[in-house]
């Protein structure tokens, strides 16, 4: 008997957009086809609700996967400015230190 991993598979985008069109067109539930998929339920549950906001169905002020890439992409930037700013301002005290000596 094998352990299984506690990570979560990963499946491929095409393999996840082919999943929730079926889920959307089939006549199944969706926990019907994440069954016959050998998928979670919720897992694709959350892949067909992300798929409709991508569509432009979703809620108000729901993130496009785009604006999610976005997001995650220019908080990494602000993280290493951040980061840079914080090197630079030691650097100049350190400077700043040495001529005063």
């Amino acid at each position: 008997m094998s352990k299984q991993s506690n990570r979560s598979k990963r499946y491929t985008s095409e393999f996840k957009r082919d999943a929730v069109e079926l889920a959307l067109s089939s006549e199944k539930t969706v926990t019907e086809v994440a069954r016959d998929l050998g998928v979670s339920a919720e897992g694709l549950r959350g892949w067909v609700k992300q798929a409709r906001i991508d569509r432009g169905q979703g809620p108000a002020g729901a993130l496009t996967t785009a604006e999610r890439d976005e997001l995650v992409r220019l908080r990494r930037q602000v993280r290493e400015l951040e980061q840079t700013v914080e090197v630079l301002g030691k650097a100049t005290a350190f400077f700043a230190n040495r001529r005063t000596k």
